[in-house]
């Protein structure tokens, strides 16, 4: 398990606060001529079974979305249980936008749910798949796999099969590559086994321009061995655990959500777009700031054993960053 980042594998690791990066590749190679700028609107972590007011925020975000007018709308994950008391909420996100993409996350199976119901409920086309839009491959990724580490608990790992269809994606991808997972691939809260899909997304840095993920509710970026990761934080809050129980709200949201009393809520919704520019070679994702409701984790003291820092990473926001590829002739 590598929740916590190893003081060997931190050394070789940047992990970037900036916002003027530079990607190295050939990407930009892999752009038609003339190709469009691509707008994806994110939204992750909603986890509307837990917080009362799941659908507003997610309301929000359809309706900034409207304004956006994006290509394609992306949900990374611990969206609603997949049933027909949540059919308000799915039917929200697949209604807003004709293409839209899902990834399942390690609470979208609880309460006996399963990934079948998810793929059926939310109209996914295989619990790992992909997905061009614009010239751009999108690949989406099941990290709710058991490995050779798991003892209990939620599974976080990409399996061999799955892994080796991930390469097979990668080899005979003839356009510029997105990876898309709930679990983290770096960083805190990282897969089981990371350093293997690491190694593997590195042979083929050059033909992706980043990979993002859910899960983790916060704001943080790695770059490893040419490769961008980036944490999307939660639509809706930080996760605390029993040990900082508190309340943020009043007695009655309380008594109807009894799990709210585990987290940091954040007052608004957070959301982001994922620009791509292939005429200037920048990515862009835009930034969205909120507030905690009630006490801050900082103003409770809290810690944690995953590598997530306060107060950089542990946010009531999403912060806007650029990234620019080098133009290099091959």
């Amino acid at each position: 398990m590598s929740g916590a980042i190893s003081r060997r594998h931190f050394v070789k690791t940047v992990l970037v606060t900036g916002v003027a990066l530079q990607i190295p590749g050939y990407t930009l190679s892999m752009f038609s001529q003339g190709a469009k700028t691509t707008k994806i609107g994110i939204i992750t972590d909603l986890h509307h079974d837990v917080i009362h007011n799941g659908l507003e925020r997610l309301k929000v975000f359809v309706d900034h979305m409207k304004s956006v007018k994006p290509d394609a709308l992306l949900q990374m994950g611990d969206l609603a249980y997949p049933d027909v008391k949540n059919k308000a909420v799915i039917d929200l996100f697949n209604n807003a936008h004709p293409v839209r993409m899902h990834v399942i996350g390690n609470h979208d199976t609880d309460g006996g749910h399963t990934k079948e119901q998810c793929i059926e409920y939310w109209g996914m086309p295989a619990r790992y798949y992909t997905n061009d839009v614009n010239g751009i491959r999108f690949i989406i990724l099941d990290g709710n796999e058991k490995g050779p580490a798991y003892k209990s608990g939620y599974p976080s790992n990409i399996n061999q099969v799955q892994a080796d269809w991930l390469e097979a994606q990668l080899q005979m991808a003839d356009k510029p590559v997105v990876v898309i997972s709930h679990q983290p691939l770096a960083g805190a809260l990282e897969v089981d086994n990371a350093r293997q899909i690491q190694g593997l997304l590195s042979r083929y840095s050059k033909r992706i321009l980043i990979a993002i993920n859910g899960h983790t509710h916060i704001d943080s970026q790695y770059f490893i061995d040419g490769v961008h990761y980036m944490h999307i934080n939660s639509a809706s809050y930080f996760w605390m655990g029993g040990k900082f129980k508190h309340n943020s709200y009043g007695t009655q949201i309380h008594k109807e959500h009894p799990y709210i009393c585990y987290t940091c809520p954040y007052k608004d919704a957070l959301y982001t777009t994922l620009t791509v520019h292939p005429s200037s070679g920048i990515i862009t994702i835009e930034g969205c700031r909120s507030e905690w409701v009630g006490p801050s984790p900082e103003e409770l003291n809290y810690f944690n054993k995953d590598a997530m820092a306060l107060p950089t990473e542990i946010v009531p926001w999403i912060n806007k960053r650029h990234f620019k590829h080098k133009v290099r002739n091959i």
